[in-house]
């Protein structure tokens, strides 16, 4: 019995439009199509009034197979199978073809463009012909969540999902959680104290009877899928007895050897061999640095093991990997700083008093290596006059295209502390201004202000090479001024660059290991970025603040919340359901070679000793097709992607090279 297949062309507004002839698409399909009963073209597909068109049509024309031809199936996909499915045609029997990004926005030329489409929406129709019914999986979602990095979002995220009772693994590679905010003196616009508003949710996780807090700790591996992933971390030797530790301190107090603290303090403070990174560090679990602590480098000392009161210090602790089963994880990762020596132009690194960011950051904290005083590299000199420079690495295609989103807000927060701290001049070197967000346009202007000097320019070099005697001493700032027209110099006594934000130097690593996918950048990709902005294309796996992408502290909150929204929605659901879009082994054509078990991405394929065949679990394959590729006997088949599909698309979209298509049905 044949087919009835339907075809519906989107318009998407001007998005295929503007370069598809949708109309003549449609109009092709009904004549040229063999089982085409319906061939309709709509403004906008994907409307209310577009699924309805559908529904209805597959109720009056008794429709079997639908095409919906259309933007990416990532957008609307579940759409358009909504729409079958309330209209009592299975779901997996409507097939979307892309005519925006893989036709309309990659052409240049109508008459091509719609020559393409008519190809796609071909290839659709004669795939769908053979699609089978499928049925969705239910699978029972473990209540437990793994959250990957302790920076604010993470902290949010679990304590969302722990006060509502369910139990949460928050996973720090640190030795304490609080991450990058935990070194800020204020946070903009409210100039609020970072510790005051970040410290109390710190000690609430670790305190939390629904939080595990595995610090000083990284993630192995991942196996499994949504609803029961299995995971490995490994817990790095602290060398201290986490049970048996008081955190009093003697420890550190009494340790002889000083070390720079390049990763809390940025370079500019001494910590001991045996650390907590800062006083109020959670856990308060001391760590030893093995490369600088004297017993391991030279087998003497042991001051913090004589003098511990709980004989808690452990020298031959090994790192410890453990393994737990959770039903989802969110990854918030967090960011690194750009390393301003790429830019030699500015000095950093070469000249004393040139600054980062994060620097600036610990100088000026109250808690800071300068007690938050704002002081050159001698640690006695105030400082008469500051430069801040803007987009250091940041809009720069040689490093990071994009804006790092906060440096113009934290530029500004500089200014002020500055100015409400010393007597200095404060020279403020800007691209754009981009104070986009609640309250930040008042704070821009508060600064003008207190008399903040604005400089529109790009900052070409920083040296010390005076031209005048007034230069001398001085770090001389060459920019150009483009409201003015032309180029000045400014000597003052402190440059402070405000570095990119990066991606995590490992994102890409996690990213794998999780099953995350980076952009060119190397922030997560998120599923959608304006409709789907914390689920990734992994279900079960959500990622939240600064590793998707720059922003500030209050959306890295929102996310970490947002995505612990979507955690809780599935552990209240108690199953969800899986796409049945998975391979499956012919048993009696299994020669049991064991090539797909080693080729599995997934570790999804299990092998029956007693049989002598592979089997796939069904629960953990996601359909990739990596073993039905590989199988030399051809007894995998991949449901929804066999090779009867496969061959008959591609048959479809070279529908015009076939003898019977060189005459062309007159369009009607």
């Amino acid at each position: 019995m044949a087919e009835r297949v339907g075809i519906y062309v989107c318009h998407c507004g001007s998005n295929i439009a503007g370069m598809v002839d949708v109309e003549e698409v449609a109009k092709w399909a009904g004549v040229a199509i063999p089982d085409v009963v319906v061939a309709r073209d709509y403004k906008f597909m994907c409307s209310s009034l577009g699924q309805q068109m559908i529904e209805e049509d597959i109720k009056k024309e008794k429709l079997t197979r639908v095409v919906v031809a259309a933007c990416s199936p990532h957008l609307h996909e579940k759409t358009f199978r909504r729409a079958c499915q309330n209209a009592g045609l299975n779901p997996f029997l409507c097939q979307m073809t892309n005519l925006r990004e893989h036709c309309s926005w990659v052409s240049t030329d109508r008459l091509a463009a719609t020559a393409k489409a008519k190809a796609l929406v071909y290839a659709a129709a004669e795939r769908v012909k053979r699609q089978q019914p499928l049925e969705p999986m239910p699978v029972k979602v473990n209540p437990t969540t793994l959250v990957v990095g302790g920076g604010i979002a993470g902290i949010q995220a679990t304590l969302e999902l722990a006060d509502a009772g369910y139990k949460v693994y928050l996973v720090e590679r640190s030795p304490s959680i609080g991450g990058h905010m935990a070194q800020f003196d204020k946070t903009f616009p409210t100039l609020d104290c970072s510790a005051c508003i970040l410290t109390p949710k710190m000690s609430e996780v670790g305190q939390h009877e629904n939080v595990t807090l595995l610090t000083y700790s990284e993630l192995e591996e991942v196996s499994g899928s949504v609803g029961n992933f299995q995971v490995k971390i490994r817990k790095k030797a602290r060398h201290v007895d986490y049970d048996k530790c008081t955190g009093c301190g003697i420890c550190i107090e009494k340790c002889p050897r000083k070390v720079i603290d390049h990763e809390f303090e940025a370079g500019l403070g001494y910590r001991k061999a045996i650390y907590t990174p800062f006083p109020q560090a959670v856990p308060r679990i001391p760590v030893i640095d093995t490369e600088s602590c004297i017993w391991f480098t030279r087998g003497k000392c042991q001051a913090c093991s004589k003098l511990c009161p709980t004989q808690a210090i452990d020298y031959d602790q090994q790192d410890e990997t453990i393994e737990i089963e959770v039903g989802n994880i969110i990854v918030s990762t967090g960011w690194n700083l750009f390393d301003c020596t790429k830019l030699p132009q500015y000095g950093y690194g070469r000249l004393a008093n040139v600054y980062t960011n994060m620097e600036f950051e610990r100088l000026c904290n109250a808690a800071g290596p300068t007690n938050g005083k704002i002081l050159m590299r001698d640690g006695k000199t105030e400082p008469d006059s500051v430069a801040i420079i803007h987009c250091v690495g940041s809009r720069d295609s040689r490093h990071n295209e994009g804006c790092s989103a906060v440096c113009c807000m934290a530029a500004l927060k500089f200014g002020h502390l500055v100015l409400e701290k010393t007597k200095a001049k404060v020279y403020s070197f800007y691209i754009d201004m981009r104070p986009n967000q609640k309250a930040y346009e008042e704070f821009y202007q508060r600064l003008l202000e207190e008399g903040m000097i604005f400089v529109r320019g790009k900052v070409a070099e920083v040296t010390d090479a005076a031209r005048q005697p007034s230069e001398e001493g001085k770090l001389i700032v060459q920019a150009e001024d483009t409201l003015l027209g032309k180029q000045q110099r400014y000597p003052v006594d402190m440059v402070i660059l405000m570095g990119a934000m990066e991606p995590q130097a490992d994102a890409k690593e996690l990213g794998l290991k999780c099953g995350i996918s980076c952009s060119m950048a190397g922030w997560y990709t998120e599923r959608h970025p304006k409709l789907d902005p914390v689920a990734t294309m992994t279900d079960g796996l959500f990622v939240a603040g600064v590793c998707q992408g720059p922003k500030d502290i209050p959306a890295s909150v929102a996310q970490g919340a947002a995505a612990a929204a979507r955690v809780m929605g599935m552990i209240t659901k108690g199953t969800v359901m899986i796409e049945p879009i998975v391979a499956s082994i012919d048993e009696e054509e299994c020669s049991g070679c064991r090539i797909c078990n080693n080729l599995c991405p997934f570790n999804a394929i299990e092998y029956d000793e007693e049989k002598g065949v592979s089997r796939v679990v069904t629960a953990l394959c996601k359909g990739c097709g990596t073993c039905v590729a590989a199988c030399p006997a051809g007894a995998i088949t991949g449901a929804h992607f066999n090779n009867q599909q496969i061959m008959a698309e591609i048959r479809g979209a070279l529908w015009d090279a076939a003898p019977e298509a060189k005459e062309e049905p007159a369009a009607v």
